[in-house]
């Protein structure tokens, strides 16, 4: 009888990167919070948090830099002696994850119970999210003495549970759960029966995001507030080989391609360093999961705004960005489908993207994805470069294929975009589950991305 092959143990370094990544989901309940996060992690690598209404320094001399526009955070390394022409790596991600966002006048009572008046943000899987304890996190908006208005970002703790109706109530149930999406989803926070003991039917959802901001509830003029799972992630299974965290789509890649471009800014094993001659850059852009339209969205305007303040900065002329855009690409990373292995029909015959397989390549005919031929050889040679396995995914023909910023970016700025990013099972769930091993992979494969040139 053949002996059985040893058992793979994940690497000291991808379960350091694990750990980060876990740190960093946990720091992120919105993509508020996502967005800070990456400016706080790069400015601690020493770069440059700049306001888009201050005037940029000068970039022809090198430096590294962040930008903030609402849930949206730019980060880039311009090389030292950059030329008008010098070409462009970006790396685009996305902040946001579907659920639920509190809509206006939140407060409501029913039945002796205090409830949040919640609307669905995206494509959520809404069973995921029954039982849990949740937060709210995001932003208030604050009107000062002096009638300026300033950003608090705030997140509750657990405060907030969806109750799911007991078996003995719907027999049925485990023949078909269907949730409406108003009357089922409207999560309980509190008693409201008075006299009842921990009853308050005072409570107030603003006067509890004003006591997260400490200011008072009537100096909060607006909010951008979701709700978020707080159970932390955590690393499971047989050999510790998987992963399950909330936000993975997409926190996984935009974890990823931070770490990949501090990395590049600071140089690797294989002495790489902020003078190779491209700009690099991640764009985490918000408002993915409702189409990318907004000012902070891939629809947007951000990255082009940033791209034309760093290149006028460059001296470029029309004619020299038009040369740089030539020699640029973009890989946008999200988060894919792993074959699941109860529903194996739902996928592609012949590709079957496996947990632990590294990267997914996504292609699809029909442009919901932007990678082609030469697209993904560069990111082949990526993986190959960072020693990481790759795989390719298409979808069945009979099921509906999902899109990325990817298609978005591609036609905003004409550059040749591939779509990447690493296999998940759960996807829309409020807890999402992936190998151990994949974000490393992906991370290492952006870092080798960081330097392939297009010809």
């Amino acid at each position: 009888m053949p002996d059985s092959p040893a058992p793979t143990v994940l690497s000291p370094d991808a379960t350091a990167h694990l750990d980060d990544l876990a740190a960093f989901v946990s720091a992120s309940p919105s993509s508020y919070h996502a967005a800070e996060e990456v400016a706080r992690r790069a400015e601690a690598a020493g770069f440059v948090r700049l306001a888009e209404s201050d005037a940029w320094p000068d970039p022809a001399a090198g430096g590294r830099y962040v930008v903030v526009r609402d849930g949206a955070a730019i980060a880039w390394t311009v090389p030292a002696g950059a030329a008008p022409t010098t070409p462009v790596t970006v790396i685009g991600t996305h902040t946001d994850s579907p659920g639920f966002k509190l809509k206006p006048r939140p407060t409501t009572t029913a039945h002796g119970w205090l409830q949040a008046g919640v609307e669905v943000y995206g494509g959520p899987l809404l069973n995921s999210w029954l039982d849990r304890e949740l937060e709210l996190a995001g932003r208030v908006a604050v009107r000062g003495a002096d009638g300026t208005v300033t950003e608090h970002l705030v997140r509750t703790g657990p405060l907030l549970r969806v109750p799911q109706l007991a078996i003995h109530l719907d027999r049925a149930v485990n023949d078909g759960l269907a949730l409406d999406k108003q009357r089922h989803t409207q999560p309980v926070w509190g008693l409201a029966t008075p006299g009842v003991p921990g009853a308050d039917p005072e409570a107030d959802v603003v006067l509890a995001l004003a006591e997260a901001a400490d200011v008072t509830p009537d100096a909060v003029d607006g909010f951008d507030v979701v709700v978020a799972d707080t159970q932390p992630p955590r690393r499971f299974g047989a050999r510790g080989g998987l992963f399950a965290s909330g936000r993975l789509d997409n926190l996984l890649s935009t974890h990823a391609a931070l770490t990949a471009l501090l990395t590049s800014a600071d140089g690797d094993a294989n002495g790489a360093d902020s003078d190779a001659p491209r700009i690099r850059m991640v764009a985490a852009f918000d408002h993915e999961e409702l189409g990318s339209a907004s000012r902070s969205g891939a629809a947007g305007p951000f990255l082009a705004d940033v791209l034309d303040r760093v290149y006028a900065g460059l001296g470029a002329t029309t004619e020299d960005r038009h040369r740089a855009m030539a020699a640029s690409w973009c890989v946008s990373s999200d988060v894919g489908h792993a074959v699941h292995p109860n529903y194996p029909e739902r996928h592609d015959p012949a590709n079957h993207p496996v947990a632990g397989g590294g990267p997914i390549l996504k292609l699809n005919a029909n442009q919901r994805y932007a990678s082609d031929a030469v697209g993904s050889a560069l990111w082949e040679d990526a993986c190959r470069t960072a020693g990481v396995p790759s795989q390719a995914f298409v979808s069945n023909n009979a099921v509906p294929c999902g899109s990325t910023i990817g298609p978005i970016t591609a036609t905003r700025l004409g550059i040749r975009t591939v779509d990447v990013g690493a296999a998940i099972l759960s996807m829309h769930s409020a807890r999402e589950l992936c190998a151990a091993a994949d974000p490393w992979y992906l991370s290492r494969a952006m870092r080798a991305a960081l330097d392939v040139t297009p010809s």
